[in-house]
């Protein structure tokens, strides 16, 4: 859906933007993620044309980024982009029609997004009586109510309770299921997990890290895991520093629950480990220890940071 190609852009000291090249795939959920200033907002903003890049080019669906591809495009600013003093129904009728969709076509969708959301009241209110997260609610309308064939949203969940940010997540994914391409800016890690398939870290302006959710956390591997075990009848526990197969990084032990942490050695594999134990113990679980998008991001963030996660030692 988007090529971002060497894109630069500098204000007046400040490079907000040094070379970046991204590739956003069609129908994907695309996290953009970085510190506050790492560039997100400068980056979004050249893509929906509020600003230029010094240099570099985007393409949009193949063609290259042109005026006519903002009706294609929806965007939730972080911040509210919407008149307090204006009634909700004919502001979310004049911000459609500013997208290409006729008065009686925008009546109808923003009718059926209020009701979706459960704000069929809100129409006569005006913005400035609402709290932040019913303004969020109304600009989520405003940006997906054209039917875009982008979607980005900047900290889409900002100023929500859980209860309403878990509803405006199902309507984000449900809108990707129907072919919708979305970029998500965050520096939020909790939902980058649930809701991404790809992401694009960006810090001091420069991209550090890119590439499918999953295969990011699979480079980070370590080969750890946790083995939680109960002893059998003869209560002894295995003396697990007699086996070449894996370092143990910490053991836990209780009286009737034991757990271990171990990371495999050479090339062994889970198998070998699986073989070891299983006439010494009675393992209830064994789990392996992945880091989260939020240790991989700190990792890459912060500059005294000498060691990749997880950080055994």
């Amino acid at each position: 859906m988007l090529d971002i190609r060497h894109i630069v852009k500098q204000y007046s000291h400040h490079r907000a933007l040094d070379d970046i090249s991204l590739h956003v795939p069609k129908g994907s959920i695309f996290g953009l993620l970085g510190p506050n200033g790492a560039g997100k907002t400068s980056l979004i903003r050249i893509i929906n044309q509020i600003t230029a890049p010094d240099s570099g080019e985007i393409y949009f669906d193949g063609q290259l980024l042109h005026p006519k591809h903002i009706e294609r495009i929806g965007y939730l600013p972080e911040e509210r982009g919407l008149y307090k003093k204006m009634k909700i129904g004919e502001q979310m009728l004049y911000l459609a029609q500013l997208k290409g969709l006729s008065k009686g076509d925008a009546t109808l969708r923003i009718r059926k997004w209020f009701e979706k959301l459960q704000i069929e009241n809100w129409w006569n209110k005006k913005v400035e009586d609402l709290s932040k997260g019913m303004q969020q609610k109304v600009q989520f309308v405003a940006t997906v109510v054209h039917e875009p064939d982008l979607i980005i949203l900047d900290e889409p969940f900002s100023g929500f309770d859980p209860v309403n940010a878990q509803v405006i997540q199902e309507e984000i994914l449900e809108l990707n299921r129907k072919g919708a391409t979305i970029i998500y800016s965050t520096h939020r890690m909790e939902s980058v997990e649930q809701l991404c398939d790809y992401i694009a870290l960006i810090n001091k302006a420069k991209k550090v890290l890119d590439g499918p959710v999953r295969e990011i956390k699979r480079s980070y591997q370590q080969q750890v895991y946790v083995i939680e075990f109960s002893v059998q009848h003869d209560g002894q526990v295995p003396n697990f520093s007699e086996t070449s197969l894996f370092d143990v990084i910490e053991e836990k032990t209780a009286i009737d629950n034991h757990e271990v942490t171990i990371r495999l050695k050479n090339d062994s594999t889970l198998n070998n480990i699986l073989l070891f134990l299983i006439n010494q113990v009675d393992i209830r679980q064994i789990r392996e220890v992945v880091p989260s998008m939020h240790d991989i991001f700190i990792d890459h963030v912060t500059e005294s940071s000498t060691s990749k996660f997880p950080h055994y030692e």
